[in-house]
């Protein structure tokens, strides 16, 4: 079995024929990678999450290029979520493109969409620009440095200035050998706009990968609809860095729902960079089994007169945990900022365990920054009160679960979305 070494790195990057620079860049990772210890519990951003269990060497990279021959994919992936006709599609099973798809109208637009590997043979002035640059870096962490010497698969979206890409575009990601590294790299460039949705889900097979990296960059009066829907098997472990930094007037409106994996642990960054940035932040997980969940949420507001805006609801099943860490960071000279962050739980089962831990930073005296955190359980009396009415025991809490979730959904643009996200949370309820 291949495992992580220099040489993988090697091989990898000759399967996959890249350009020197490339080569380079992932073996620096490495270097990084291998002078890092693995994450333990007494470093504070790892505390409550324990991976003693994972061993990295059993499952091993990515390298020979083979994925899954099957197309027997889920029916629910892929499907057009948004509302509107798609403008780009990218299928990938084992980060290998197997369908790609992008419209005229988009190309017209030089709108750049396609897989990873091919943005590094065709458009390396705007990889070696933006990627792992100014947004996630190689040296962010075990899991980062990983990433960076082994990644492979992903998407590459680009549009140019003044550009209002025609129609939405949708990525997917198909797991069957449960080794997947894939980055994502959205790039709007000033007054750019783009919906893009991302999807990731795998087959119920042995103990597997992900070790992903989502880098949204918004330009100046840019403005970026992000939805990234993760819905792994409970055999993957998954380890992501994400950040979405936004310019001078520049608005992200980011969506993540995660309902998969056996463990989670995720670092979600928010840069407001310049005067005018507006960052939202909605966060849908639902864990059951004995699955672990932690989310790593920071919201920088490196520039006054920036607002970030955080809302995270989870609901948990039988013996799993979830852990939410967040923090709003004011930079000196930071004033006039609006800061919100706010994270609610719901426990179905008294075997469920929630930690719930927000945080404030502020280095400026003219600021609104607010935070919150609850962890309950179903209302009994109102479940009695459904039930009084002749429906269901399960209908009625299907029903007060939609309503807990409900005002997260809202902030949702898309009924397609929050279809499929509501449907998946049936599904977990059992």
């Amino acid at each position: 079995m291949t495992t992580f070494t220099r040489d993988a790195v090697k091989k990898l990057s000759a399967m996959l024929n890249e350009p020197e620079w490339m080569l380079e860049f992932r073996l620096k990772a490495f270097e990084i990678y291998e002078n890092t210890p693995m994450p333990a519990t007494s470093d504070e951003a790892w505390r409550r999450t324990n991976i003693r269990r994972f061993k990295p060497d059993e499952i091993g990279p990515s390298v020979n290029g083979d994925a899954a021959t099957s197309w027997d994919i889920p029916d629910f992936l892929g499907k057009e979520l948004t509302g509107e006709e798609v403008g780009g599609s990218l299928l990938q099973i084992d980060g290998v493109t197997r369908q790609y798809e992008l419209s005229e109208a988009l190309k017209e637009q030089g709108v750049i969409f396609c897989d990873m590997h091919t943005a590094v043979s065709e458009h390396p002035d705007l990889i070696k620009k933006y990627f792992m640059t100014d947004c996630v870096q190689v040296s962010e962490g075990k899991f980062a440095a990983m990433h960076g010497a082994f990644w492979r698969g992903g998407t590459f979206l680009y549009v140019p200035r003044n550009v209002r890409a025609a129609a939405p575009l949708h990525s997917v990601l198909w797991s069957v050998n449960g080794k997947t590294f894939t980055h994502t790299l959205v790039v709007l460039e000033e007054s750019a706009e783009a919906i893009f949705m991302d999807e990731y889900a795998s087959a119920e097979e042995a103990a597997g990968l992900h070790n992903g990296v989502i880098e949204l960059l918004v330009g100046d009066n840019a403005n970026l609809i992000y939805a990234g829907l993760q819905d792994f098997g409970q055999n993957m472990w998954q380890f992501n860095h994400e950040r979405g930094r936004v310019g001078r007037d520049g608005r992200l409106d980011w969506v993540t729902s995660m309902m998969g994996t056996r463990l989670t642990k995720a670092f979600q960054t928010l840069e407001l960079d310049q005067p005018g940035s507006w960052g939202r932040m909605s966060g849908i997980f639902f864990t059951n089994g004995r699955q672990h969940l932690d989310l790593d949420t920071q919201q920088n507001h490196n520039a006054g007169d920036t607002v970030s805006d955080l809302l995270y609801k989870g609901a948990l099943r039988e013996k799993s945990r979830t852990v939410w860490q967040g923090m709003i960071k004011a930079l000196p000279g930071s004033q006039r900022i609006d800061g919100f962050q706010a994270n609610r739980n719901l426990m179905l089962d008294k075997t469920a365990r929630a930690d719930s831990i927000p945080g404030l930073e502020i280095e400026a005296d003219d600021v609104a920054c607010t935070h919150a955190s609850a962890i309950g359980q179903l209302d009994p009396d109102e479940i009695f009160y459904l039930m009084s009415r002749g429906i269901p025991r399960k209908t009625a809490v299907e029903m007060s679960v939609q309503g807990f979730f409900d005002p997260l959904m809202r902030r949702i643009p898309f009924e397609g979305i929050r279809n499929r996200i509501f449907d998946r949370i049936v599904e977990k309820i059992g």
